[in-house]
């Protein structure tokens, strides 16, 4: 079983090899642009060979050269943050290139045994699956959903945005809005497990 496992989680990590293109912005206050793909190859190629989950989006980085990336899952569980939290995290930045845009995202691998793998990947870098300690039950009823549309929000330096949410509940699971963060907060206290995929650029200095 983990040998088949182990395959599935390879073939996913050659589906996001995550090519990019580099592109020419000129002065903006914003250090990076970030959008949902919940259509691209990558999330329909999830779909089709029956991997798991994937949460994919367009990242746009107009200072690659001088931003730091931070892509995270946090984890809760009967509304308190889990001690191994973050569940999963990457970080990257510094790229020879003074701008890059490519696809990013979160993949929730269904392994053996009914246990998940967690992967993140961004702009040509793909971290190595984890796998949380029995933080998904596959219990009840669960839910996932995007926390941002299609269409290009903007990033400051330092700000942190939420992009997506997996729930799980004993029985019923209620429809917040995530844009509000006193529903995210009521979210957390009444769904049994909840994570959140984050993410925060950080420009270091001037060109």
């Amino acid at each position: 079983m983990w040998k088949k496992a182990f395959s599935l989680v390879s073939l996913a990590l050659l589906i996001i090899s995550a090519a990019g293109c580099q592109s020419e912005y000129g002065t903006n206050p914003a250090v990076a642009y970030v959008s949902a793909s919940p259509d691209s190859t990558y999330e329909k190629t999830f779909k089709e060979l029956h991997l798991g989950t994937l949460f994919d989006y367009t990242l746009e980085l107009p200072y690659a050269d001088s931003s730091w990336v931070r892509i995270w899952v946090e984890g809760y569980r009967e509304g308190k943050l889990v001690e191994q939290s973050p569940l999963a995290e990457l970080s990257y930045g510094n790229s020879p290139n003074q701008s890059e845009t490519g696809q990013m995202g979160w993949g929730i691998i269904k392994a053996a045994e009914d246990k998940e793998m967690f992967l993140l990947y961004a702009h040509g870098i793909t971290m190595a699956p984890v796998q949380p300690a029995d933080i998904l039950s596959g219990e009840g009823v669960s839910n996932w959903d995007y926390a941002i549309g299609d269409e290009k929000i903007s990033l400051q330096s330092g700000e942190t945005k939420l992009l997506a949410v997996y729930r799980e509940a004993e029985n019923q699971l209620h429809t917040y809005d995530l844009t509000k963060e006193e529903e995210i907060k009521q979210m957390i206290q009444e769904d049994k497990t909840v994570l959140l995929l984050k993410i925060k650029v950080e420009k270091r200095g001037d060109n």
